[in-house]
């Protein structure tokens, strides 16, 4: 099979997996798991192995990631229950919110969204920002604009939201989450600065009634911001611990202590587990069996569709495209992370979801230390650059937010945002964004020893 074919097949089912999604409405899973299986039988794997590269690539995303996707979700799930959310809307408004109400919505936005969905986050916090565009005497199109920029930055960047969690494990960083937190903070807040400044452009843009109450906030029950914070550093600390363990020398038995505690399926449990003062202090442990269910039930699909692209990379593997792309020459090589951002881009902008942008497209590149993945191929064979891989796909997975994204019409909706407004505002806003991080990623590799 020539190179060009080669291509040619790939990319006929790129376009057929976005179209069975967009178009057609097939679920995720199996748009994503189909297309593997076809591109395995088009690409020369003998049908015999096919069963086991699907097993393998399925199981891996079980045996590495799926607890971690898990506990994710189920700490985001009691943050919203008890309140905590709202506890951490709060405590940075009061530090920031009377002088600069704009940017503390987005920093509030960007804190909440680690842990909590952006969608379901915007709708626990916009009457937070409404009421204190009503207390400022401001309009409040530039605060919901900018708590939806904080909350998609954190979404698509920062583990332990599963989109970033998912492509984390994929190229092969599930025990280097840390790394990956670091780098997504950082990326994630420069590419806020655009948006805090478009954000103003739309002090006198009209507004419709949401239909949600600007003092709902206050039904909310009373949280400790301290108790609301610690499921989120806690894990950071621990993670941070076991990376000190294994660059400082100290005694056997305290590094393997610290080893343990900073493996990030070990510090998002205790991170869950931190969770329970918070729930009894609301009175809420009797609701626990159904926020873990309610958890559950939101964690299932996405790690089913991590597993589906798992054996899409495990079909990219094992055919020997990636030797292919090698000895296509130095092209694809020179586009380095704007390959993967481009991929991403297409898939979101088509179907809308920016974990399925997310998963789909870190299951194309492979592990970073596996000689026949895409990464490889591209020249990323090291966690630095695999993390840097993880940010140009999450920069693509939020360019752009439109009407086939559901987040698009939560922020249109609960922010008052007139929908024939919302291309203008969400849409560029979120291009805006997405170009902004991906230069600096491009910029990063560039000048970083990768």
């Amino acid at each position: 099979m020539t190179t060009m074919s080669t291509l040619l097949i790939f990319a006929a089912a790129i376009v057929l997996m976005v179209v069975a999604i967009a178009r057609w409405k097939v679920h995720p899973f199996l748009a994503i798991l189909g297309t593997a299986i076809l591109l395995a039988a088009l690409l020369g794997i003998p049908f015999t192995d096919i069963p086991d590269v699907i097993g393998k690539g399925f199981g891996g995303v079980f045996s590495g990631i799926a607890l971690v996707i898990i506990f994710g979700t189920l700490i985001g799930r009691v943050l919203e229950r008890t309140g905590g959310a709202v506890a951490l809307a709060r405590a940075v408004e009061r530090v920031v919110g009377k002088r600069h109400p704009r940017l503390a919505m987005m920093l509030i936005g960007w804190i909440v969204s680690i842990p909590v969905f952006c969608d379901s986050g915007f709708v626990l916090v916009s009457p937070i920002g409404k009421s204190l565009a009503k207390r400022s005497g401001t309009s409040p199109i530039p605060l919901m604009l900018a708590l939806a920029a904080g909350l998609f930055a954190s979404h698509v960047f920062i583990p332990p939201t599963p989109g970033p969690v998912a492509a984390a494990g994929m190229v092969g960083l599930e025990n280097n989450l840390l790394l990956v937190i670091g780098l997504g903070a950082i990326i994630s807040l420069l590419s806020l600065v655009p948006a805090y400044f478009f954000a103003g452009r739309f002090g006198k843009l009209g507004t419709e009634d949401s239909g949600a109450s600007e003092d709902s906030e206050s039904q909310q029950m009373s949280c400790s911001a301290a108790l609301a914070f610690l499921p989120i550093v806690l894990p950071i600390v621990l993670m941070a611990l076991g990376s000190v363990a294994s660059l400082v020398t100290m005694p056997e038995n305290v590094a393997a202590v610290f080893t343990f505690l900073g493996k990030p399926v070990i510090a998002l449990m205790l991170a869950l587990l931190s969770c329970l003062p918070l729930l009894m202090r609301q009175k809420k442990l009797g609701e626990f069996h159904d926020i873990t269910s309610n958890a559950l039930k939101t964690a299932g699909p996405i790690i089913f569709i991590t597993a589906a692209g798992g054996v899409l990379g495990a079909v990219v593997t094992a055919s020997g495209f990636v030797d292919v792309i090698k000895e296509s020459g130095d092209s694809l090589k020179m586009l380095g992370v704007v390959f993967p951002f481009l991929i991403a881009a297409i898939l979101k902008s088509a179907q809308g979801s920016s974990t399925v942008a997310i998963t789909a497209t870190a299951s194309m590149m492979g592990m970073f230390s596996d000689s026949g993945s895409m990464m490889n191929a591209l020249g990323f064979t090291s966690p630095l650059a695999a993390a840097l891989m993880v940010m140009a796909i999450g920069a693509g997975a939020m360019t752009v937010s439109h009407a086939n994204d559901s987040y698009f019409w939560v922020v249109t909706g609960f922010g008052g945002i007139k929908p024939r407004d919302g291309y203008r505002t969400m849409t560029l806003m979120t291009l805006i964004m997405g170009i902004t991080a991906i230069a600096l990623i491009a910029l990063a590799a560039a000048i970083l020893p990768i």
